[in-house]
């Protein structure tokens, strides 16, 4: 028995529907009921939100497109300006229709688009039927004129058409709401798949010269050692095409049969974590990959991004961590001596005779406050540095370094009275 039903559409359309759409049944019958009928009026606006490759453009491109509903989809990412957005709808409405060509069009405000968009609905014909407007990363909306979310949040009230506006976003909506309210749209979640929907979905692409319960062997070999570092559906995909192939050679070259497992994960495992190591980076192409694998070589031997281990610190954090080393292991007294050109005559006391026997590096490094950093980096820097925003960011950036990597060795932080020290060991990891 399927899992779809609605009287307004075919049985057939909605079996054929639901096989393209595995593990989102709930989801599309919870769209279905909010759709209604062809001719009736739908919500006005609907955000659905959910985590990166979760499934919702995919499922309203199915939705919409299977069931042949007027619709138009925008990337708001393309489209990043009030003008290319509201043009681009204007332009897809004027394209889908069969009676009149493109052409150039031209809209400057939001009165110009309710106008020529009541046009083109009209010369669509239709009035009968729910138009359906998709906007896809629809957090760059927050970025545009103040007006133009409100104005899409309530579009079929503005142009008094049966319009529905369907926003799809990877945040949540009080992220969106506008400071001086707005027509509140129905949201929608869209869950991450789990490790069984991610089986079954990826199993689903098994290639048709070997049986569905090898390939699904292998993806279920493919999730225990990737599902943990990634979930995210698209990269899994690439994951289990690029790597099938080595799966299959004792195979293919008559070592093992497809119910040997044992034999075909030692054959795997070794090129499995060597892929652990680019997950996402996508630093070589799938054909670079294949010769890789079928050279039997290591990641490394490609240059990629993480081949290329020298990274280029900007100008003042060099000076800047210079600075902060210096004034964690010399005391107070001698930054005249050291960075003064006309600092006197300094008379040796005790001074230097106490901390001969122990040396400030075995003491560790010392806090320091903010003013004596930045007056030994006017000291060492060649030039006059003004104290600007610029300076201030790459400070912070540099004390944050310094606090994650006090974190990640479980060292406790005094709050409020917490000061910054840098070690030769932090300079020497941020060099590397």
């Amino acid at each position: 028995m399927p899992n779809l039903e609605h009287p307004a559409y075919p049985a057939a359309d909605l079996l054929h529907l639901e096989s393209l759409v595995p593990c989102r049944e709930s989801q599309v019958s919870m769209l279905l009921s909010i759709f209604g009928e062809r001719q009736q009026f739908s919500f006005p606006s609907i955000f659905i939100y959910g985590h990166t490759s979760s499934g919702k453009t995919y499922v309203m491109q199915t939705l919409l497109t299977t069931l042949q509903l007027p619709h138009v989809f925008v990337n708001c990412m393309e489209y990043f300006t009030s003008r290319l957005l509201l043009e681009e709808i204007l332009i897809q409405l004027q394209s889908s229709s069969d009676t009149e060509q493109t052409c150039a069009v031209h809209c400057d405000t939001l009165n110009d688009f309710v106008r020529l968009f009541k046009q083109a609905v009209a010369s669509r014909e239709l009035q009968d039927q729910t138009l359906y407007i998709v906007l896809d990363r629809a957090e760059q909306l927050r970025e545009m004129e103040a007006n133009i979310l409100p104005a899409f949040l309530r579009l079929q009230e503005l142009t008094d058409r049966n319009v529905t506006v369907v926003l799809l976003s990877e945040i949540v909506w009080e992220l969106f709401r506008p400071n001086v309210g707005c027509f509140e749209p129905f949201t929608m979640y869209f869950p991450d798949y789990s490790i069984g929907h991610l089986q079954k979905i990826l199993s689903q692409n098994h290639p048709p010269e070997y049986s569905a319960d090898f390939y699904s062997a292998y993806i279920n070999i493919l999730l225990g050692v990737f599902y943990m570092v990634c979930r995210d559906l698209k990269e899994l995909q690439h994951l289990a095409a690029l790597n099938f192939a080595k799966y299959c050679e004792p195979v293919v070259r008559g070592e093992a049969n497809e119910r040997d497992t044992r034999k075909l994960w030692k054959n795997i495992e070794p090129h499995l974590k060597k892929a652990m190591q680019t997950v996402y980076l996508r630093e070589i192409s799938s054909s670079q990959w294949e010769r890789l694998q079928h050279d039997g070589g290591e990641p490394g031997q490609l240059k990629g991004l993480s081949a290329h281990t020298h990274v280029e610190l900007p100008y003042y954090s060099k000076f800047l961590l210079i600075a902060a080393y210096l004034a964690s292991y010399n005391p107070v007294r001698t930054d005249k001596r050291f960075f003064l050109k006309h600092h006197g005559k300094i008379r040796k006391t005790n001074f230097m005779k106490k901390h001969e026997k122990t040396s400030n590096h075995l003491l560790g490094p010392k806090p320091f406050p903010l003013d004596r950093l930045l007056a030994i980096l006017y000291s060492i820097v060649d030039n006059r540095v003004a104290p600007t925003a610029n300076i201030f960011s790459q400070i912070t950036s540099l004390v944050t370094l310094q606090l994650l990597s006090m974190v990640g060795q479980n060292d406790q932080l005094d709050g409020p009275r917490y000061k910054c020290t840098v070690s030769l060991d932090f300079i020497r990891a941020i060099a590397r």
